[in-house]
């Protein structure tokens, strides 16, 4: 996303009462991705790349197609062609219509468009594609070859070819100075009066036409980097590619090698998995970091980002999909190890993990949370990430077949020195920043990931000494949590001396911690009583119901991104780890052979019906966005990465709990 991309939006948005001007949104649309590249295929069929984070590349910035004289503009069919991760949009033209696919494989994404019906003999192809090399608005240049199109800056060079010919180029003017900072938006693409001899070259985007032959042609944009790829190279792959991909059916079987997963036909809800580990693999790097989201605001409009790798959000995920996957019958061993061997390799000295790393390289991503980095003993450290990956790294060596085990102990000694370093007497972790990144204090949650690594870490096959320290310390964690209980439920946080008492679904991570902790001690009867009390009133006090939707908001007086709403947004990722908190719950009820279980497992399915399809939250594609409004209009980034996970988990849980009813959404429909 440019600058210009931005300001386009804000011009067109600034009035919307449900849309953050200057973003690029993906709350509409489908995802393409696969490997380095994440490429959006709007409602209408335009292309937008979303790869920067996962490849250092930033392709298309704006794109339109359309057939003849006509640009598709409406709200076209689109869905996945079966299980692949083939986005099929359908343009409905009347008595005819042009079928459009997008898969994207490696650095190429290839476009297909197919013409079905009655339609006229003589159409052309009109595609506006714009990049955006090097993240560049200007100082860039097109080179137009037999049948390509290359646009460049320095380092990257972006190509588009077609399977036709190239009748015709046109290279498109950005918009000028006076045009940038004009209150109306300028459409694309244009002529202008005002065209100086060299404005159609010095530019990265660019008019192509081609002629369908046989009823279709296929459209394949490249992104390179000089000094891996030399042109030569590239340009046979395009020429290869449009020719192979010339027949749709091509498409669908491409995406069906490369998959690295497979879903059993016996697996429970397995549409909605099948949705769940192809979003996970659409945010994946090749090294298997994820990011959270797609970045819909990389110039921090109103947020701080989401095309990061944040060690919780990755490390909840490896947890969950390492939960998960084995009871579902999916085999995730390659996922599971990529992701050890990445945490081994970004730990840093002292034993914990930064604020946030680009996927694509590991390199240190902007953040606001580094204090461990800069001083060691300031509050801008978000101590529960350390407490996640430990925790997901010993489960691993515990459940898993790890490549290195050696090499995932030292990893899993030196993050419980980084949590003994940050873990106060009193058996609370220090104050820091909190799981939401927007509070300072002693947290329900930081104390729950500890309490959750520690208890794992007893579990784990690693020294005597380690697993005995690590259980004294869970013990000592979970005696801390009572300067947390306000006599009803857990507070949010102790903030100078004073307990913060307001609901946080951030604290939905106490039960899986516990059930962890009584797999090497037991938990007392008070101790599951105030879970039991906790989980309750938690549920109840932030659940919110309107006309349009039903979930659990993020924590009491939650005023982020509000935009006039006047209250608490709906979050899928709360919602969903309400689901998994009261399954977890049920499950550690049921091994007391406590009756409370099955009120657990009923509230577990009921909050799970909502992010299943037929639930309130869930969007086309089975996408998880981030948040929704009161009338249901999604927002922030979709599909986000955490409640997908978590909704596998939740699901797996529940079948092998015997606890997954007929009431589910899915399967009254």
């Amino acid at each position: 996303m440019t600058l210009r991309t931005s300001l386009d939006d804000f011009k067109r948005h600034r009035d919307a009462d449900r849309k953050f001007p200057g973003e690029l949104r993906s709350t509409t649309g489908l995802f393409a991705g696969q490997d380095d590249r994440l490429v959006h295929v709007d409602a209408d069929g335009s292309l937008q790349d979303y790869s920067y984070p996962l490849s250092g590349l930033s392709g298309i910035d704006a794109s339109r197609f359309g057939v003849g004289d006509t640009w598709f503009d409406g709200d076209a069919d689109q869905r996945y062609r079966g299980e692949t991760g083939v986005v099929e949009t359908v343009h409905d033209e009347g008595a005819w219509q042009v079928v459009q696919q997008d898969l994207t494989l490696g650095r190429a994404h290839v476009t297909r468009f197919e013409l079905e019906g009655d339609a006229p003999t003589d159409l052309d192809l009109r595609a506006y594609v714009r990049f955006a090399p090097d993240g560049r608005e200007g100082q860039t240049s097109l080179l137009v070859h037999d049948d390509a199109v290359e646009a460049y800056h320095r380092r990257e060079h972006d190509y588009v070819g077609v399977s036709t010919d190239l009748s015709a180029v046109h290279g498109q003017i950005p918009e000028r100075f006076e045009e940038l900072v004009d209150d109306d938006p300028v459409e694309f693409p244009r002529t202008t009066d005002e065209e100086r001899y060299e404005d159609e070259v010095m530019t990265a985007g660019a008019l192509v036409t081609a002629p369908f032959e046989d009823g279709s042609v296929t459209l394949v944009t490249v992104l390179a980097e000089r000094g891996e790829t030399d042109r030569e190279t590239v340009l046979s792959r395009l020429d290869s590619l449009t020719g192979e991909y010339a027949d749709g059916s091509a498409l669908a079987s491409a995406n069906a090698d490369r998959r690295e997963w497979a879903v059993p036909q016996t697996a429970a809800h397995r549409e909605t998995v099948v949705d769940d580990l192809r979003v996970v693999s659409m945010l994946s790097a090749e090294n298997g970091a994820r990011i959270a989201g797609p970045d819909f605001d990389p110039f921090y409009v109103t947020s701080g980002g989401y095309g990061y790798t944040w060690f919780r959000d990755d490390a909840e995920i490896s947890r969950f999909l390492l939960d998960g996957s084995e009871s579902l019958g999916v085999d995730l061993t390659h996922w599971h190890q990529r992701s050890a061997e990445f945490y081994c390799r970004t730990q840093l000295d002292d034993g914990s993990w930064p604020h946030r790393v680009w996927p694509g390289d590991e390199t240190l991503a902007p953040g606001w949370a580094n204090a461990r980095i800069e001083s060691g003993a300031d509050t801008d450290y978000q101590a529960d990430q350390s407490g996640s990956v430990a925790g997901f790294l010993a489960t691993f060596l515990r459940t898993g077949e790890p490549d290195d085990p050696e090499r995932i102990e030292a990893a899993i000694e030196q993050a419980v020195e980084s949590l003994d370093d940050t873990l106060e007497a009193d058996g609370l972790p220090i104050a820091c920043q909190n799981a939401w990144e927007n509070m300072q204090g002693r947290f329900v949650h930081t104390a729950a990931t500890f309490l959750h690594a520690y208890a794992a870490v007893a579990r784990a096959p690693v020294s005597t000494d380690l697993r005995d320290h690590a259980r004294a310390q869970a013990d000592t964690v979970l005696e801390g949590l009572d300067r947390l209980w306000t006599g009803e439920h857990y507070a949010l946080r102790e903030h100078e001396g004073e307990l913060d008492e307001r609901l946080d679904s951030g604290s939905l991570a106490l039960p899986a911690a516990m059930r962890e902790y009584a797999e090497v001690a037991p938990l007392s009867d008070e101790t599951v009583d105030r879970l039991v009390t906790h989980v309750e009133a938690t549920l109840s006090g932030l659940e919110r119901e309107t006309d349009a939707i039903r979930g659990l908001v993020r924590f009491e007086e939650d005023d982020w991104r509000q935009h006039g709403q006047g209250a608490e947004k709906v979050w899928t990722v709360s919602t969903a780890w309400g689901a998994n908190a009261a399954a977890e719950l049920g499950s550690l009820l049921c091994d007391r052979d406590d009756d409370r279980a099955a009120d657990a497992f009923d509230r577990s399915r009921d909050l799970l019906g909502e992010i299943l399809p037929g639930g309130s939250l869930i969007r086309q594609g089975g996408y998880l966005p981030e948040q929704l409004f009161d009338d249901g209009t999604p927002d922030s980034a979709t599909p986000l990465g955490w409640p997908h996970a978590l909704r596998l988990a939740t699901i797996a849980h529940l079948d092998e709990a015997d606890e997954l009813r007929v009431e589910t959404a899915e399967v009254a429909e």
